[in-house]
């Protein structure tokens, strides 16, 4: 336990030393009085105060105590690691078909890990200190799949011009969801609802759009008909001409018949032998 004794004028300067001393904030320490200042008499004689600054230090060994309970109870086979920084302690429970601590999507893990932190910050006020609780690296494929799910439901409200509301989620992961959008170009994020039902909102922006239809302008144009139109001196499928200079020839002339012929002259008849 880290602790240390102080004396100054005034408890409040006394204190002040013992947190610079330690390097720490007054809400992570308990201060113990031990001697109040007097001023004496005339000035003489003054007694200057004297405390005790204690740090409150975290529960990680009654924390993990509690996690081993957990799995003994649950008849699981597993260890557990600690890694602790100053504002932050991370249990990590390795081990194999552990499912049961994970639980559908999650939720078995997250209460659990509620109860460790309710458990290691015991006492310490309105210290925050960030508690992780990770059961076979599952947090960490767990944010994977959000970082997916964001740019796949980024790129539909893109393109259907319309809000996107996720499923309900629990703080760390909608804030995953706002960190792999934050720097879109064509969506912003916003949280609606309370807690435990709180939401990601993934809206489009303004005049830009992800993907694309067929532009003005592109394609093929079509007629009336909805054909493509084609252009002159085409033949169409049945083999006629429908547009350009192209002129009809001239029918031919229908047989003559029954025509009068004028009778010969006998002259003309050849001699008779």
């Amino acid at each position: 336990m880290r602790e240390t004794e102080q004396t100054a004028r005034t408890v409040e300067e006394a204190v002040e030393q013992g947190l610079h001393l330690l390097g720490v904030k007054k809400d992570q320490v308990e201060v113990e009085v031990l001697d109040e200042p007097s001023g004496g008499l005339f000035g003489l004689g003054g007694k200057q105060a004297r405390v005790r600054v204690i740090v409150r230090e975290l529960e990680v060994e009654a924390a993990e105590k509690m996690l081993h309970g957990v799995l003994d109870i649950l008849g699981l086979s597993a260890m557990v690691e600690v890694n602790q920084t100053e504002d932050s302690v991370r249990f990590e429970v390795l081990g194999e078909n552990l499912g049961l601590l994970i639980g559908h999507r999650g939720q078995t893990l997250n209460a659990l890990q509620f109860l460790v932190s309710l458990v290691l910050t015991k006492g310490l006020d309105h210290r925050k200190v960030k508690c992780v609780l990770d059961v076979e690296g599952y947090r960490v494929r767990r944010e994977k799949a959000l970082e997916i799910l964001a740019q796949k439901m980024a790129k539909k409200a893109s393109m259907d011009r319309r809000d996107v509301t996720l499923e309900p989620m629990l703080p760390h992961e909608r804030r995953v969801i706002h960190l792999a959008l934050e720097n879109s170009p064509y969506v912003t994020t916003t949280s609606t609802g309370k807690e435990p039902m709180r939401r990601v909102v993934i809206k489009p922006k303004e005049g830009a759009r992800q993907g694309g239809g067929r532009g003005p302008g592109r394609g093929p144009s079509r007629g009336n008909s909805g054909g493509f139109s084609r252009g002159p001196g085409r033949n169409d499928s049945r083999g006629r001409r429908n547009q350009g200079n192209y002129q009809r020839p001239p029918s031919r002339p229908a047989a003559v018949e029954n025509i009068e012929r004028p009778p010969r002259d006998p002259n003309d008849l050849p001699p008779e032998i």
